[in-house]
């Protein structure tokens, strides 16, 4: 029985698909543990030299599989990114779940500069189409498979699910004005890493896409003025080194609450088994309905 089907994928699921998953690919699970459950558990193993990523849901597989060729395609341009541990076939599935091993970097938790993330973006978005396919952006599916999934309130269900109609029919009426083409999808510093000597890596590759270009920009955007998380001096860091600033397009308002929903929606595939997520998921929702600050939501 897959997670899918009848069963929540907490903490407890992701462990046993890991020890499946390290058995079947000849690696040891040793000194490992779980730093984040998301659309992915993550896990670090052998003190962070393998970091693995466990897919939430069998429907997974597909973006799983493209981000494997994502990866090849960008250690082939000999752009900075995760690389796959070469000795695993991959993705490893473990009752449908699909599971991934990378080459873990440093300690996982030393941050690019902005100035260096505006810079690789660039350097993403000037690289020639891959040898392979990409699906078209479409954010508000994730939307709705995860409310469809999450344990919310009626209430709560019904607002988001309101919500993200509301915005679809904005984002679908915006201009854009920058080149569309591929996109990481889920650009951000948490997402820029640096590795052993020092140098930044893109990581989490499963969102790649085409589409609008100001989607790679939105987020850093907004962890400056939404949140606060970056100053003037980093968000100017970032806008010089890309070389565009999303915050003076008139659509960015949009894809900022886009974006917003999807933070919340995320956190709630948590909330039937994290009393503590559930609560922060009701807190920003309150905000999203008062248009009050966004400064109080809490990391996770």
């Amino acid at each position: 029985m897959t997670t899918d089907e009848q069963t929540s994928f907490d903490s407890a699921a992701a462990w046993s698909i890991l020890r499946e998953a390290c058995e079947r690919a000849g690696l040891k699970l040793d000194d490992a543990e779980l730093v984040r459950l998301g659309d992915h558990a993550v896990f670090r193993i052998e003190r962070g030299r393998i970091v693995s990523r466990v897919g939430r849901h069998a429907d997974r597989l597909p973006s799983v599989r493209r981000e494997v060729a994502v990866a090849q395609w960008l250690a082939a341009e000999d752009y900075p990114s995760a690389r796959l541990v070469t000795e695993a076939e991959q993705p490893v599935v473990v009752e449908g779940h699909p599971v991934t091993f990378w080459e873990g970097l440093a300690d996982g938790e030393t941050y690019a500069s902005t100035r260096e993330m505006g810079e690789l973006l660039r350097k993403l978005h000037g690289l020639g189409d891959p040898p392979f396919p990409l699906p078209k952006l479409r954010p508000f599916d994730k939307v709705d498979r995860r409310l469809k999934r999450a344990v919310l309130r009626t209430e709560t269900r019904a607002y988001l699910s309101a919500l993200a109609q509301e915005l679809s029919g904005k984002y679908d009426g915006l201009e854009f004005v920058l080149p569309p083409g591929h996109l990481h999808g889920d650009f951000n510093i948490g997402n820029v890493l640096r590795d052993a000597d020092r140098q930044p890596r893109v990581i989490d590759l499963d969102g790649f896409a085409l589409g609008p270009r100001e989607w790679d920009l939105v987020q850093t955007a907004m962890y400056y003025d939404s949140f606060g998380w970056h100053s003037e001096d980093e968000y100017a860091g970032f806008v010089a080194g890309y070389g565009s600033d999303v915050r003076q397009w008139s659509g960015y308002s949009v894809l900022r609450s886009v974006r917003e929903l999807l933070m919340v929606t995320w956190l709630a595939q948590n909330a039937g088994t994290n009393p503590r997520a559930a609560e922060e998921v009701e807190k920003r929702v309150e905000s999203l309905r008062s248009g009050g600050s966004r400064r109080d939501w809490a990391p996770f």
